[in-house]
């Protein structure tokens, strides 16, 4: 928990949603601001960065459920309600607010904090554990000494949350990430086929531990940018192949554009009907020893401009093939 940055930043007002706001909402104002300030859409522009990282900040603590309980209980505590010190003597000579100053690394200590739930929904006392990752709370402020982790127990780190976008094709490839996480650079790598919404959790990542105990993970959420042609399906790609009447009729072979620049050439049999799907086997993603397949969901396209000559032949087409009812059935589907 970012403690002090919290009670400084108001992440509803950087999405630009209510503090009611459900997931779908948050999630929903988060991908818009993270396509429009991503800095691979503008190159070299430092104050879209620095807003497509407050975009991120702010979805990472709004989207996970417990963090955002503990937010709006800091929030809603430094906004009012009981103000506590040892005074200031104390009995180390430091008050219990610059204790939690100092935990929250300095600035300025004095803010009011409630001992009941308050309208944040948390107390003090699950805050306090919450801070701590252990029990410390329930023996009361003075007791933490005696708990796991702070009398030289090892203490594994909490766990951290992150968030990023990703385009389609980084997505289909993988990619090597910059990522600011707590003000700390790390370098993420993107496996190949992640899919939008995915959560990663990178070991080691997160906070570090206590009394020699491992440092926690970091558990980054992806976002996955629509592409116009491809869809992702596991390791398979999905496409939609546009043919002709005639080639979906007569059968043919098509020439497939693929990702990578080339191109597959696919057999179309004759007599194919919109809605079937044709496997290219070993042309999708590629992860490790796998590779999925390519699936082409064949949609015939219909002219709109014909010559009076090609309107002739469709209509001797349809003459010819008049006793052929291509709804044959259909009434008595429907009614099952």
């Amino acid at each position: 928990m970012a403690g002090q940055d919290w009670m400084e930043k108001d992440f509803y007002q950087v999405l630009g949603v209510s503090k009611d706001a459900d997931v779908d909402s948050i999630k929903k104002a988060y991908r818009k601001l993270a396509r429009k300030y991503h800095p691979d859409q503008n190159p070299g522009d430092k104050k879209a960065e620095e807003r497509f990282k407050s975009v991120g900040e702010a979805y990472q603590v709004l989207s996970d459920p417990e963090q955002r309980k503990q937010y709006d209980a800091i929030r809603a505590m430094a906004g009012g309600g009981a103000r506590f010190s040892a005074g200031p003597g104390g009995a180390n000579g430091a008050g219990f607010e610059d204790l939690f100053g100092a935990m929250f690394g300095g600035g300025d200590s004095r803010v009011r904090f409630s001992t009941s739930g308050g309208s944040g929904g948390a107390g003090f006392e699950d805050l306090f554990s919450g801070l701590f990752n252990s029990g410390a709370a329930q023996q009361g402020f003075g007791g933490y000494g005696q708990q796991s982790g702070f009398a030289g127990h090892p203490q594994k780190g909490a766990d951290l949350a992150a968030s990023t976008s990703l385009t389609f094709r980084q997505a289909v490839e993988g990619a090597t990430l910059k990522m600011s996480v707590e003000g700390r650079s790390m370098t993420v790598r993107v496996p190949a086929g992640v899919a939008d919404g995915q959560k990663i959790r990178l070991r080691g990542k997160g906070r570090p531990g206590i009394g020699g105990g491992a440092a926690g993970d970091l558990v980054v959420t992806v976002t996955v940018d629509k592409h116009p042609v491809f869809s992702l399906d596991g390791l398979n790609l999905r496409m939609k192949l546009p043919v002709s009447y005639s080639e979906a009729v007569l059968g043919a072979k098509v020439a497939v554009p693929l990702m990578d620049g080339s191109t597959v050439t696919v057999k179309v049999p004759a007599g194919t009907s919109s809605g079937t799907n044709l496997r290219v086997r070993r042309r999708g993603v590629e992860k490790g020893r796998k590779k999925g397949d390519l699936i082409l969901e064949v949609e015939i396209a219909v002219p709109t401009d014909l010559s009076s000559k090609a309107k002739a032949a469709v209509k001797t087409l349809a003459k010819e093939t008049k006793d052929w009812d291509p709804r044959a059935g259909l009434a008595e589907d429907v009614q099952k």
